[in-house]
């Protein structure tokens, strides 16, 4: 048989895989497969990806038999990967880059035909599905908590949710520092957009993908990019890829803004960072809640005696006060400590820091006075709670400002 025959065979296959979809549509929808027995983490991700693959055997797409190399080519189903993320914070850490490499590996090692493919404008174009996956700590307050893995795979032609897995992992030797990019960030980089990432990667079949996350899809490639050149070191690059992202449709999100202001900084543009930090502040008090990144020196309301992390606190109280009077605001000011000492001592740390910022806008701004109250919270709302004190935790000793009625 000549190449085009084989070609026009394959073409023939395919339309009759696609002419069973519709008849497979009455059959029932894949179920989604939940694991509840806690197992090592490698183990949990073969058998969540290997859950996903095996739902896949219902699609037509996934069940072409493949005769020929030529078939083969024109069967392959392409899956772009969007970066895995932690569900608590919204971050990209070392576990969700391992996570992410892992499923890959084992996605293509069970799947021959399929292709996994990065998180670009153009493979979003033109794959057929759209792979994400989280990271979420469970089971209470204990720091040693297990992870639940949620993956999911979304038709991107259709915007619904096809396969759906989860497992439950133990938290062993796993590495949760945050990628450069979040462990800089000022703030908690965690929107709506993420929020519906979060959604989408523990949405049943059948269902559709959370419509905030997956509109903004080609946004989102050029914003995992300009993160990309920031990690690896190329500020101008990414600035320039941020600034892409702001002018887009749906650009205008936290991880956007944050983006210009990091580029900024590590650019030595201080100019420019204040007004993007200014940016930050007015995106949150629209949203009215603003998670600050504010370290203090252990058991003290003293900023962090290193200039390279508390150098720009002045200027991050500067904006939020100016803006927050010039708004007319009312707001809590609430103060949150890392998962370490006793719930009593942490509520009254937490309380001094709080009151200590407090202070400080009022001293900037002394109308915010009457209109601001001081809370301490604690360890009580940790996001990470592994009391490890460093750069995986940080955001659990940050500071809320909470935008609340007058």
């Amino acid at each position: 048989m000549s190449i085009l025959g084989h070609r026009i065979t394959a073409r023939r296959t395919l339309a009759l895989w696609a002419l069973m979809l519709a008849a497979l549509a009455g059959c029932g929808t894949p179920q989604p497969s939940v694991s509840t027995h806690e197992l090592p983490f490698d183990t949990a991700v073969d058998q969540a990806t290997d859950a996903l693959v095996a739902q896949t055997q219902k699609l037509p797409g996934f069940l072409a038999r493949i005769e020929t190399k030529v078939e083969a080519k024109i069967a392959k189903r392409d899956v772009v990967l969007d970066p895995m993320v932690d569900a608590g914070s919204g971050q990209q850490t070392k576990a969700t880059q391992q996570l992410e490499q892992r499923v890959t590996a084992r996605m293509q090692a069970k799947f021959a035909s399929l292709e996994i493919l990065p998180f670009r404008a153009d493979n979003v174009a033109k794959a057929a599905y759209l792979l994400t996956g989280t990271l979420t700590r469970v089971g209470g307050r204990t720091t040693a908590r297990p992870l639940q893995i949620n993956l999911a795979l979304t038709d991107l032609h259709s915007g619904k949710v096809v396969a759906q897995a989860s497992a439950l992992a133990q938290d062993q030797g796993l590495d949760h520092e945050p990628l450069p990019y979040f462990q800089d960030s000022p703030v908690l980089v965690k929107d709506g957009v993420v929020d519906g990432y979060v959604r989408t990667s523990a949405t049943p079949p059948g269902q559709p993908a959370d419509p905030t996350y997956f509109e903004r899809l080609p946004v989102a490639t050029v914003i995992s990019d300009a993160g990309s050149a920031y990690n690896d070191g190329h500020y101008a690059d990414a600035l320039e890829k941020y600034r892409a992202a702001a002018a887009m449709n749906g650009g205008g999100q936290l991880r956007t803004l944050d983006g210009i202001y990091l580029s900024n900084i590590k650019l030595g543009r201080m100019a420019e960072a204040e007004t993007a930090f200014g940016n930050i502040v007015a995106y949150g008090f629209k949203k009215r809640q603003l998670d600050v990144k504010f370290l203090f020196n252990p058991g003290s309301t003293v900023f962090w005696s290193d200039p390279r992390v508390s150098g720009a606190y002045d200027m991050w109280l500067r904006q939020i006060a100016r803006q927050g009077a010039a708004a007319q605001v009312c707001m809590q000011v609430i103060g949150h400590t890392s998962h370490t000492g006793s719930e009593q001592v942490n509520d009254a740390l937490s309380l001094q820091r709080a009151s200590f910022i407090l202070q400080r806008l009022v001293d900037d701004a002394p109308g915010l006075g009457p209109r601001a109250k001081a809370i301490g919270m604690g360890w009580r709302e940790n996001i990470v709670g592994s009391g490890t004190d460093n750069a995986v935790d940080a955001l659990d000793r940050r500071v809320v400002f909470k935008i609340v009625d007058c």
